[in-house]
């Protein structure tokens, strides 16, 4: 996951320092003087992620106004170094009172954190999207609280389609092959930018195995040498790599080199978040998204869900004041952290519904539709991070001329089973 990590990745943010905002006032938890919230927020270095970070400082902004007696200590770290800088808190007992991160299970399991029933109102909790809310839950009980939302779609360059003779995008996997095959005969270098590069990967991945009616899990656990998940990735070596349909080494290729390509001209098609659109605009690029296709263009596959997670730890004894700030995060319409100028999407209902009525917001309307009916990572599985890992490492290998998927994909459920 992480939607934030592909902003960073996409445009290859770097660090940021620590930014702190304090209010005044004389009341909060303490009784006396105010009370401080330390947040361990991501952090962006004057690219495309300085539009989240603005409208985080926005957020905090308006909270103190209307809450002065709880000052909120904001502490920025570059999106890469979050999780590591999380857990070396939590290790060393400095835990924040709230932090975004990637991973919440391991946490969750150890009894760290508040439950989302004990944060929010029932009305409040419940206006979370469903598949979103159910993400964020170990053994039925909410913990992850998202933020931030995106669910990918396909990504076509208009202008090369209609220059390769294509007049609409791929309804199934052989439409895709075929889009492919036209846009290499006119000198596209990848025609459809497979991402299984060391950077999202699982993303990647996810995609391809859910629109082949396959996953990552079953029921029982990680279930990844499933038969349709050997097929899926059989067929993208058989019908994309081996023939050089989907760029010199999807191995290598990351998603940050993927949107450049295409911001190039040198791509043709790939799957992308909302961020690239505004991205595209600047570029001059003529594209258009489609739904991602399911294999035998039986409708459109299951899109991914992907979104940052807000934790709430228990170890400071701040409760109060942090139901009190996040309540007002995802019921102020001044604390609003998404929208177009960061290309993300909101995880509640009632802000999913009004931005579609906004016309200033219609470049977003096709993936907030797609928000309902998102799969996720098993990011409630401890051993996600681990097997993630894994992922990136080597799913590369089994898409490569000669490789194994089969004995890429069981290497992978040993990774689960023992981490």
């Amino acid at each position: 996951m992480r939607r934030r990590r592909f902003l960073l990745q996409t445009t290859g943010l770097s660090g940021a320092g620590a930014l702190a905002m304090s209010g005044c006032g004389s009341d909060g938890d303490s009784g006396g003087d105010a009370t401080t919230l330390d947040v361990l927020l991501a952090g962006y270095d004057g690219t495309v992620g300085t539009s989240i970070e603005k409208r985080w400082n926005a957020a905090v902004r308006a909270f103190q106004k209307k809450h002065p007696a709880i000052r909120v200590k904001v502490e920025r770290v570059p999106f890469l170094k979050l999780d590591a800088t999380l857990a070396r808190r939590v290790k060393d007992g400095r835990a924040p009172d709230i932090s975004e991160g990637n991973f919440f299970a391991p946490y969750a399991e150890e009894g760290r954190l508040y439950s989302a029933d004990q944060l929010f109102a029932v009305p409040v909790q419940a206006n979370f999207i469903g598949s979103f809310a159910d993400a964020g839950k170990i053994d039925t009980i909410q913990y992850g609280i998202p933020t931030q939302a995106s669910a990918p779609r396909l990504f076509y360059n208009t202008a090369l389609f209609q220059q390769a003779g294509l007049t609409r995008a791929p309804a199934s996997w052989a439409e895709l092959r075929s889009c492919a095959q036209a846009l290499r005969r006119i000198g596209v270098a990848t025609p459809y930018a497979l991402t299984f590069g060391p950077e999202a990967a699982e993303d990647e991945l996810l995609a391809w195995l859910l629109a082949g009616d396959g996953g990552y899990a079953s029921l029982s656990g990680y279930d990844f040498a499933a038969t349709e998940n050997v097929a899926t990735l059989t067929w993208l070596r058989d019908k994309l790599v081996v023939p050089g349909l989907a760029g010199a080494d999807p191995a290598r290729l990351t998603r940050t080199q993927a949107y450049a390509q295409f911001l190039q001209g040198r791509a043709g098609m790939l799957l992308a978040h909302p961020v690239l659109l505004s991205a595209a605009g600047r570029a001059g690029v003529k594209y258009a998204t489609a739904p991602f296709p399911k294999r035998d263009g039986d409708g459109a596959a299951p899109p991914v869900g992907l979104n940052d997670w807000l934790m709430a730890f228990k170890a400071n004894g701040r409760l109060s004041a942090a139901k009190t700030f996040l309540t007002f995060l995802f019921t102020s319409p001044a604390a609003r952290t998404y929208g177009s100028d960061t290309g993300t999407l909101p995880a509640t209902v009632s802000d999913s519904e009004e931005l579609e009525e906004d016309s200033a917001q219609r470049a977003l309307w096709p993936f907030v539709h797609q928000l309902p009916d998102a799969e996720f990572h098993p990011v409630g599985l401890r051993s996600w991070s681990t097997v993630r890992g894994a992922v990136r490492r080597g799913i590369g290998r089994a898409v490569a001329p000669g490789g194994s998927p089969s004995d890429v994909l069981q290497a992978l459920d040993r990774v689960g089973a023992g981490a």
